[in-house]
């Protein structure tokens, strides 16, 4: 029983390495986004993903092909769209505001699937309207409420685009995340799954830098790209281990909430690291947001 109690909390807590690793990852982002531009920075944490990858793939014997190369196609402009969108907000917005707008994905795949069901509805006396499950619309309601309180104390009037750009990503990443769980179902394993959507990362940003354009070479601050590659490469294997490992619905319903650590991370680090100073208001934006996002987590699995 201990061994079985210590693995399952293993598997859980890939979710909680995973979030220390974007955050950190967030980090090593705002300092390079001095230096660099966004498309820069997607390009070099695409190829240095893709190197560490191609190496823990061939020193653990995963092959990296695959039989499904449409569903990583997708995968990957999905999830380049959407961390394009999130390193932009890192690089212009207080980093705990940064993560806290990413992390709504939970609150957009609910709102997906209440939009779904009502614009798959045919109305007839055969097909009643499908039910609203107002708790899930409620919690909805209340994250877009914890938006509005955190965004207003802690972005300035320069700064929303930037806001809008964070909260698209979040949006974003919620179809990214729904393409990793039916990648990992099909049999995926996760260095496959990342080694592609790094590619992906790395041919995206190279095109990108072809209209964009490329920054002086700044010397030494070039490091910064080095941690940015290997926790976003650290950070997507756990987070795909974590929905691979987690096979009840219990377990699926525990890995997506503990996602929310990550603004935890986030906060402490815009703190501590770079002194932003987040009104109580923003606070308690951030934790509506957590709650609601728990909640709808959780209802979206009970319907």
């Amino acid at each position: 029983f201990f061994w079985i109690a210590l693995v399952s909390c293993m598997q859980v807590l890939w979710m909680v390495l995973a979030a220390f690793f974007f955050a950190t990852m967030g980090v090593s982002i705002k300092f390079a986004a001095e230096y660099f531009n966004t498309a820069e920075i997607i390009f070099y944490r695409g190829l240095i993903s893709m190197a560490l990858l191609w190496v823990l793939a061939r020193r653990q014997g995963v092959t990296l092909r695959t039989n499904l190369p449409g569903m990583h196609a997708w995968r990957s402009l999905v999830g380049v769209t959407s961390m394009a969108a999130w390193f932009y907000a890192i690089a212009k917005l207080p980093l705990a505001t940064a993560m806290t707008l990413n992390y709504m994905s939970s609150l957009w795949i609910a709102a997906f699937m209440v939009g779904g069901a009502l614009m798959a509805w045919r109305p007839s006396p055969a097909t009643p309207r499908p039910a609203l499950h107002m708790p899930v619309i409620v919690s909805l309601l209340v994250g877009f409420v914890g938006v509005v309180l955190m965004m207003r104390p802690s972005i300035g009037a320069d700064q929303g685009l930037a806001g809008i750009v964070g909260l698209m990503s979040g949006m974003i990443s919620a179809v990214a995340y729904m393409q990793v769980v039916a990648l990992s179902r099909l049999g995926e394993p996760e260095q496959r799954v990342v080694f592609y959507f790094s590619v992906g990362s790395a041919v995206a940003g190279g095109v990108a830098m072809l209209f964009i354009g490329v920054s002086d070479f700044p010397g030494w601050p070039a490091l910064w790209l080095i941690p940015v590659g290997i926790f976003a490469a650290g950070g997507q294997l756990c987070m795909t281990r974590a929905y691979a490992n987690a096979t009840t619905r219990r377990a699926t319903l525990v890995v997506a909430n503990l996602q929310y650590s990550g603004i935890a991370f986030g906060g402490a680090y815009s703190v501590l690291v770079f002194g932003d100073l987040i009104p109580p208001m923003g606070w308690l934006g951030m934790a509506l947001i957590v709650g609601s996002g728990i909640a709808a987590t959780v209802l979206r699995a009970r319907n």
